[in-house]
């Protein structure tokens, strides 16, 4: 991974190669930004950038031995460490290797949600366990096999837990040229008995633009729906991407018959849409449930004032328009939360059909007969 083969951060990427040409590698760096903001690849080009062999004024130079084998992920001072799904109390990132550079491979701005679709996690919670943090411990007090540098990129620090203290003392005193590089998203989650051993770098969101040039270069979609796709992900490629995909499937259909069904209280028709939508699978439906809060959030934008809605599809456009002459501002809140609770309860396996069953029946107490949760944030006479 070269500095070049990133999005945006121009600016963090001066700034680490400085730090590399002034001899000021810190051996303990926190990369912290948000999800699809490009901190994992930050992390590893700038570990390349330290071990190239003929690093130049601004990039690694891609064509050395050890840049060649950071490209496939396989240098041997190169480790890596995660949150994984162990079926077995010793089980190790390593165990899960092979999965890990796939999937680095073909998405480097993935988020934990399409690592675990790699993996077959079943119900188990995410974490770095005491057998990882034993091995990182062994494995870093090993002499360097080729380059100058050992390095260690832990993706997602804030699953350590308590486990995590194991670690202290080899983050606070390394054997001679090892570097951890820490890739997180929620400063707040870390042990701050590792926060304050590590030398901070903050790694802003995407813009919109940058997100734009990603989709047209890397993905190839026609600027109009790039430029779309970008003003609604946020600044989160991973979101952008997952975006593109939901555009070629018939969310949009799917979620405005539901609304409808449920303003004109059709039971028998949403008893077939929750049998229809319990089929589609756990990520379809998170997708789904996005989408139609995204679209709500629309709702809420033309309610406030906003007319600009050229970001958006003409059928989109011309629903958003027309729902929100029947809605206020409490109905929408009412109901993106509603679709927000419901994202929550399938991401820890909820029956479908029951979950969206019941979702659809709390939409019609607010389309239908204009009852409104307890604790709506807008309250009119």
């Amino acid at each position: 991974m070269q500095f070049c083969d990133i999005t945006g951060q121009e600016a963090i990427k001066k700034q680490l190669i400085q730090t590399v040409q002034e001899n000021r590698v810190s051996h303990a760096r926190l990369f912290l930004g948000p999800e699809g903001s490009g901190s994992l690849p930050l992390a590893l080009a700038y570990a390349q950038y330290i071990c190239c062999e003929n690093p130049s004024e601004t990039d690694s130079c891609g064509e050395c031995a050890s840049c060649r084998k950071y490209s496939r992920l396989i240098h041997p001072d190169l480790h890596f460490s995660y949150p994984f799904f162990a079926k077995h109390k010793e089980d190790t990132a390593i165990s899960f290797i092979e999965e890990w550079r796939e999937a680095f491979l073909a998405n480097p701005y993935m988020g934990l949600d399409e690592w675990r679709g790699q993996l077959e996690a079943d119900n188990k919670q995410a974490n770095i366990n005491i057998a990882e943090c034993h091995q990182i411990i062994k494995k870093l007090s090993l002499k360097p096999f080729e380059s100058e540098y050992k390095v260690l990129i832990m993706w997602l620090p804030e699953y350590l837990d308590k486990e995590g203290n194991t670690l202290l003392k080899i983050i606070e005193e390394p054997p001679q040229k090892t570097l951890f590089l820490l890739v997180a998203q929620s400063q707040d989650q870390i042990l701050n008995t590792i926060l304050s051993r590590t030398q901070l770098m903050k790694v802003p969101r995407l813009t919109d633009q940058n997100v734009r040039d990603f989709l047209t270069e890397k993905l190839h979609l026609p600027d109009e729906q790039a430029s779309r796709i970008a003003y609604l992900s946020e600044g989160n490629i991973q979101l952008a991407v997952n975006l593109s995909r939901e555009e070629s499937n018939n969310n949009f259909g799917l979620f405005s018959d539901w609304l409808r069904m449920c303003f004109s209280n059709k039971g028998i028709q949403i008893i077939e849409f929750a049998e229809t939508v319990s089929r589609l699978g756990r990520e379809n439906q998170k997708n789904f449930l996005r989408y139609g809060t995204k679209l709500l959030r629309e709702v809420l934008m033309v309610l406030s004032g906003a007319e600009n809605l050229v970001h958006l599809p003409q059928n989109e456009e011309a629903f958003v328009k027309n729902f929100s002459r029947t809605m206020d501002p409490a109905k929408a809140e009412a109901l993106v939360a509603q679709l927000e609770e419901a994202h929550y309860h399938v991401e820890r396996n909820a029956n479908p059909k029951i979950l969206f069953l019941d979702v659809s029946l709390q939409i019609v107490r607010i389309l239908k007969f204009n009852t409104l949760p307890k604790g709506t944030q807008y309250i009119y006479s």
